[in-house]
């Protein structure tokens, strides 16, 4: 099996393809663009996700001959389009909003521009990344924002696939947690790794005192201790007895957590173990980290909600094409109609406008043309949105890989600083602020 990623996609994009090179269209130049009618379950605002792992796998989406050899044998394309895919190489241009953005319905997320059949074939793999690392970046940023400065692990690669799990990891980790369980996340993306010992570590041992003492004998007093698997004020006493007041921390994983955590909290300072931390787990999503938000807690460890994106797994994106030349060469506004299912045609530059460095809308000029497009420094008082990401079918390097990481996790962080009080709350409403549409003729 080759590394290609070109097979990551539907059969329908490579009939699409097929046809155009019979009918002449595909070489029409097009722009197509990525975006969210609405925001998953009445949330406020959404995180773009996923933005430097679309164009890593962007790199290798080439038709080697093992995926053309299966097109044949599988007669779903005619000799014409194996042959077109024989050399594909994306050479059109991406531009977006940089990962870790604030989105809102009918933001401009990504805007590709090319042929017709260069850029009709991505949208499969565009969608199935933005859509689910952006699905666990809206769920994780909720969490960051609910925990406030108290820590938070992600530790759900038990509760997903097993490379889904590793781009959780990744969102998580730009959306605000601190650390993650993920191995493979913290090798291949430079994220904080955590974990010390699960309830079978208790259970291996002929009592929990035997496995605390391996456990403090092998990671040191400053490890977390799991308290839980039996009796957990009998817990507390064993793990503080076995590693003395300087223990690191407990960890809880059952019960009623805000008063267990009071219970626990008092039992150590009597015991006077005052700096012990309390770590608790056990099916946490935004509205539980909420709840303990006047408990005495110091970490948070959140598994299958965050990977999942707390019960909304899919962040509702389309790729649709909004533009395309027409049979003069002259540009065509092209928007689908159906109820329920619009979008707005043409080519959009995208800004956020801000009063007192607070959000107060999303505003997308829309022009037919290239040339028609307002210059950033035309809105002296609004943040332009979109960046290069690809440029003449060559990826911008400094989006991927663990460098890439670190810098949308510091936007990530600076820009959700933008947004108004009434967005930080975990109800479902209309998003915190409105989109509004200008024709580019009329600014």
């Amino acid at each position: 099996m080759s590394a290609s990623t070109a097979l990551l996609t539907d059969r329908y994009e490579l009939t699409m393809l097929d046809a155009a090179l019979r009918d002449g269209t595909a070489q029409r130049h097009c722009v197509f663009e990525l975006f969210a009618r609405r925001l998953s379950g009445g949330r406020r605002f959404g995180v773009v996700g996923g933005t430097g792992r679309l164009l890593a796998l962007l790199r290798d989406f080439r038709f080697a001959e093992d995926e053309l050899r299966y097109l044949r044998d599988e007669k779903m394309v005619s000799a014409e389009a194996v042959a077109y895919l024989e050399d594909y190489r994306f050479g059109g241009s991406m531009t977006g909003y940089r990962e870790g953005e604030l989105y809102f319905p009918g933001s401009p997320i990504l805007t590709v521009e090319g042929r017709f059949a260069d850029a009709v074939i991505l949208e499969t793999l565009a969608l199935s990344v933005l859509n689910h690392d952006s699905a666990v970046a809206t769920a994780a940023t909720r969490m960051s924002i609910a925990a406030g400065d108290r820590p938070l692990a992600e530790m759900g690669s038990r509760r997903a696939g097993e490379s889904s799990a590793v781009a959780a990891a990744r969102m998580a980790y730009i959306a605000g947690f601190g650390a993650t369980s993920n191995l493979e996340a913290g090798r291949r993306w430079d994220i904080p790794t955590m974990g010390t010992a699960a309830h079978a570590w208790t259970l291996l041992h002929d009592s929990e005192e035997d496995a605390f003492r391996a456990q403090i004998e092998a990671l040191g007093t400053d490890t977390t201790l799991l308290v839980d698997t039996y009796d957990i004020a009998r817990g507390v006493e064993t793990a503080v007895r076995v590693a003395g007041t300087g223990l690191g921390g407990v960890r809880i994983d059952s019960g009623d957590l805000p008063t267990v955590a009071a219970s626990v909290r008092e039992q150590l300072d009597e015991l006077g173990a005052t700096g012990t931390r309390i770590t608790v787990t056990s099916d946490l999503d935004e509205y539980a980290i909420a709840a303990l938000a006047a408990s005495p807690v110091d970490a948070y460890g959140v598994g299958t909600s965050v990977v999942t994106g707390s019960g909304h797994p899919t962040a509702g994106m389309v790729y649709k094409l909004v533009a395309r030349q027409g049979s003069d060469g002259g540009w065509v506004s092209v928007s689908k109609t159906a109820e329920g299912k619009g979008s707005q045609g043409g080519r959009k530059s995208a800004f956020r406008t801000l009063e007192n460095g607070v959000a107060t809308q999303e505003l997308i000029e829309v022009a037919d043309g290239f040339e028609q497009l307002p210059e950033p420094s035309e809105y002296p008082d609004a943040r332009h949105l979109q960046v290069p990401l690809v440029i003449d079918g060559e990826p911008v390097a400094e989006h991927e890989g663990s460098a890439g990481v670190r810098a949308a996790r510091a936007h990530h962080l600076r820009v959700r600083e933008e947004l108004p009080i009434r967005a930080l709350a975990l109800s479902r409403s209309d998003p915190a602020i409105p989109t509004v549409y200008i024709d580019a003729g009329d600014s």
